[in-house]
Parts: structure tokens; C-alpha cells; sequence
């Protein structure tokens, strides 16, 4: 075996084992919350000693931190705003809304910490807190230049407020469907959430 074959197996091992840690802390979290899970319990569901673990994360705050960004990621690739083939504008932002529901579905884990974390207030503060804020705030700015393209003629301060109630409602929604389980069609609460902030931006311009 030549180093660089060695090197590039080194690598996808690497890369292996990060997504087995990470999916390990995913199913620990979403049952224990981020109290109950330690490096330990990731350790024994993942069947990597607490050694490798460490050596991708430096704690279980970073590791956390690391669930939220990787489950945003996904979830970020929904957000985007289908071109005019689609439909109407009212029917674009609504194939939208539909997709980000369909992900959340798909790919929870950083709303369903992330809401955890930024519900807490403590001493120091986790690190995976400041982390689900940032995603709130780059997702927030998405569905601002959505508004704002959409409906040219809002004030900056009107395309702010319906970004908030657009973010906001889309929290309840989620722990609506946390609460009461998949029975909630999200899609569907998504959709309709679409047009009821679309139909507000008509009348604020």
C-alpha cells in the first residue's frame, strides 16, 4: 500500500467514524436532551472508545454544537425559493415552505436542541447555543430576501417584521408536531403558515 493510499483511507476512516459519532449524539440527544448526553453514552452507541471521540471534539459542547450545524445544513438547502416555473408567487413560497417542513421532518435535531439550548439560560454559555442563534440568524436573513424579492415595495422594517412572524410561527409549528407526533401533517401547517404571512405581505404593501 502506497502512503497516499494510505493517507486517503486514513481520511474516509476519518470521515467514517465522525458520521457514526455524530449519529450516535443525534438519536443520545433527541432522547436525553443536552443534560442527559455525555461522551460516554455517545461512546457505548457508537462503539468508538471516548478517545476518538475526543479527537474529533473537544467536549460534549463542541460535539453538540457539530449535530446542530450538520442537521442545519441540511435543512438550510430547503430554503431557497423555487424559480417563477413553479407557479404563482404565492404557490412558489409555498413549494417552499413545504420543503422546509419535509426537511425538518427528515432532519429535526438542530431545531429540537437548538430550541432546548436557547430556552436555558446558564452561567457560561454552550457553546451549541451560540451556534443554533447564528443558524437562526443566517435563516432569518434567507426569509428576508425572500420577502424582499417577492415584494419589491416593503419597507425594510415591514420585510424584518415578517421575517420574525415567519421564523416564529414555524417554531410553534415544529413543537406542535413535537408535542402531539406524526399525526401533524407539518407539511400541510407549513403551507398554510406560507399563505398567511404572504397574504400579510400583500396588505403591508
Amino acid at each position: 500500500m502506497t502512503r497516499q493510499t494510505a493517507t486517503r483511507k486514513q481520511r474516509a476512516n476519518g470521515v467514517e467514524s465522525r458520521r457514526r459519532i455524530l449519529d450516535a449524539a443525534i438519536e443520545i440527544a433527541g432522547e436525553r436532551g443536552y443534560e442527559g448526553t455525555s461522551i460516554a453514552a455517545v461512546s457505548a452507541k457508537c462503539g468508538l472508545p471516548a478517545s476518538s471521540i475526543y479527537w474529533h471534539f473537544k467536549d460534549k459542547d463542541d460535539l453538540i454544537a457539530a449535530v446542530i450545524e450538520r442537521s442545519f445544513e441540511t435543512w438550510l438547502a430547503a430554503l431557497v425559493l423555487p424559480g417563477e416555473e413553479t407557479g404563482t408567487p404565492l404557490e412558489r413560497i409555498q413549494a417552499m415552505a413545504a420543503n422546509v417542513a419535509r426537511s425538518l421532518v427528515d432532519e429535526p435535531d438542530f431545531l429540537r436542541l437548538g430550541l432546548m439550548l436557547a430556552l436555558e439560560r446558564r452561567p457560561e454559555e454552550p457553546r451549541g447555543r451560540a451556534v443554533f442563534l447564528e443558524t437562526r440568524h443566517i435563516a432569518r436573513r434567507k426569509i428576508e430576501e425572500v420577502a424582499a424579492e417577492l415584494f419589491p415595495d416593503l419597507s425594510d422594517a415591514s420585510v424584518q417584521t415578517l421575517a420574525t412572524y415567519a421564523v416564529a410561527g414555524a417554531d410553534g409549528l415544529f413543537v406542535h408536531r413535537e408535542i402531539h407526533g406524526e399525526a401533524v401533517d407539518l407539511a400541510a401547517l407549513f403551507e398554510l403558515h406560507a399563505r398567511l404571512v404572504f397574504e400579510a405581505a400583500t396588505r403591508m404593501t
